[in-house]
């Protein structure tokens, strides 16, 4: 592993990844126009659910447009303990989950042909099944089928260091009711550390988890203005880099 120099392109001082979780309607009305109005790139973590292929069919144009579609899972598993519900992932076993998570591969690569390879989201940030004694961590799973997972983290301010992040379990930052400022603050604090900047997204102006259109606005003006030292990449891309850079 190296120890000098840096695994972002063309001397960026940092990796932006701005990651959308549930396929929210805000996602295709107001996130994606406006980030393809600026040429960035982002990752969409989809559910695969219900009436799958036709839900998914607007969202293979957006891959189209240079956009990383991510696997999410089907069913969407949480832990009990957040919504109090009979079955979660205390419930479920490793050959269950990875029945789901398959499943959600099978379907995206269906409808969505052109985009063989993506990363993966963990649900409500958990990544165990089982509980006590039984508990089991799936990142194990989650490495053998793909070359990135993205999760969450209670270290707010933080972004991973590329040289000792563990792909397999990317924390990603909440971006939840955070002001534009707040959310450049973030973008310039990974910059100065050199590291890789995970901001989770879900509604935009939009839902209990809201980001307001116009503070992601502001973020993603900041990038675009400064992308000569910030690179907004999808999870794929920045994690192919990582991974190489490693050696």
């Amino acid at each position: 592993m190296p120890t000098t120099g840096s695994p972002w392109p063309d001397g960026k001082q940092a990796a932006i990844s701005l990651t959308f979780d549930d396929g929210a309607k805000s996602q295709l009305e107001r996130a994606i126009p406006y980030l393809n109005k600026l040429g960035l790139p982002g990752t969409f973590y989809l559910n695969p659910r219900d009436d799958w292929r036709e839900r998914l069919k607007p969202w293979r144009e957006v891959a189209a447009a240079g956009h990383e579609i991510g696997n999410h899972t089907v069913g969407h598993p949480c832990s009990r303990a957040l919504w109090g519900q009979e079955h979660g992932l205390e419930t479920m076993t490793l050959e269950q989950l990875e029945s789901d998570i398959v499943t959600a591969e099978e379907r995206l690569r269906e409808a969505i042909p052109e985009q063989t390879e993506r990363t993966f989201c963990y649900p409500c940030y958990y990544h165990h099944v089982g509980s006590g004694r039984d508990r089991q961590s799936y990142v194990p799973l989650i490495a053998r089928h793909f070359i990135a997972g993205r999760g969450g983290t209670c270290n707010l301010g933080f972004a991973v260091a590329p040289s000792g992040c563990d792909l397999a379990y990317l924390e990603g930052h909440p971006a939840e009711r955070l002001a534009g400022y707040e959310l450049i603050g973030l973008c310039e604090r990974a910059a100065a550390r050199g590291h890789w900047l995970l901001l989770v997204f879900h509604g935009i102006q939009e839902g209990a988890l809201a980001v307001a259109d116009g503070d992601f606005r502001e973020l993603c003006d900041h990038l675009k203005r400064f992308e000569d030292r910030f690179w907004t990449a999808t999870v794929l891309d920045a994690a192919k880099r990582v991974k190489a850079w490693r050696g």
